[in-house]
């Protein structure tokens, strides 16, 4: 059995802690977010179990804050559990290679590079002319994302890159992969929902996932050439 490193420990927790926090607090968010999001009351107080989401910049419900806190909060204890069960297959073994400092930072940048990543996507989709009807650009600016998928996908890429041949053994679909072909299957699936070539998912921010991704692996690449401080 895998050893929880510290770092790895404490993200669980404060994860769980949040969601819930949040969950006593306001409620689950995740029931009825599209009817009360499109709903259109204009009125905060309706608002209040997103406040921790994020909203894109040109919504009246985004905060500074929801940089950060978006990473932190979950839409549903399924939703945790998955984000969380990433951060327990990939985080110790990342943590114990690169050390505590290191790896908190490598954590922090994917799920911001994931969540950059988000945003210039929705701009293109809010600045084009392809969203003509009022609802869809309400919709596209005042429907939240959270979540902390966008840092466990870097995590993934992570794994895949330092540890290449490790086996990854999942539960469903029963099959055992090299973490090296695991991230390739699962970044590929990504695009091809994000592209929106299959439609099943909808949701699911896949250019979160794949934000987390690309910017994790692109520090990895940094670290490589030019070493790092931390």
């Amino acid at each position: 059995m895998t050893r929880i490193t510290d770092v790895v420990k404490h993200l669980l927790i404060i994860n769980v802690l949040v969601f819930f926090a949040t969950l006593l607090a306001w409620g689950n968010p995740a029931p009825e977010l599209m009817g009360s999001l499109l709903g259109g009351t204009g009125d905060f107080a309706n608002w209040e179990r997103y406040q921790l989401a994020l909203f894109f910049p040109s919504s009246p419900y985004f905060r500074p804050y929801q940089l950060v806190s978006h990473m932190f909060m979950h839409a549903d204890i399924r939703h945790l559990l998955l984000n969380m069960l990433g951060l327990y297959m990939f985080g110790s073994a990342l943590e114990t290679f690169w050390g505590e400092r290191k790896f908190l930072f490598y954590y922090l940048f994917s799920g911001l590079g994931g969540m950059l990543l988000y945003l210039f996507v929705k701009y293109l989709e809010i600045s084009s002319g392809n969203v003509e009807e009022q609802v869809m650009k309400y919709y596209l600016q005042n429907v939240p994302m959270l979540g902390a998928s966008g840092a466990i996908f870097g995590l993934m890429v992570g794994y895949g890159v330092q540890f290449p041949d490790n086996v990854i053994s999942l539960l469903f679909p029963p099959i055992s992969l090299k973490a090296k072909y695991f991230v390739l299957i699962f970044a590929g699936l990504e695009l091809f929902f994000g592209l929106g070539i299959v439609n099943i998912s909808s949701g699911v921010a896949h250019f979160a996932h794949l934000g987390g991704a690309l910017f994790g692996f692109l520090l990895i690449l940094y670290w490589r050439k030019y070493g790092s401080r931390l």
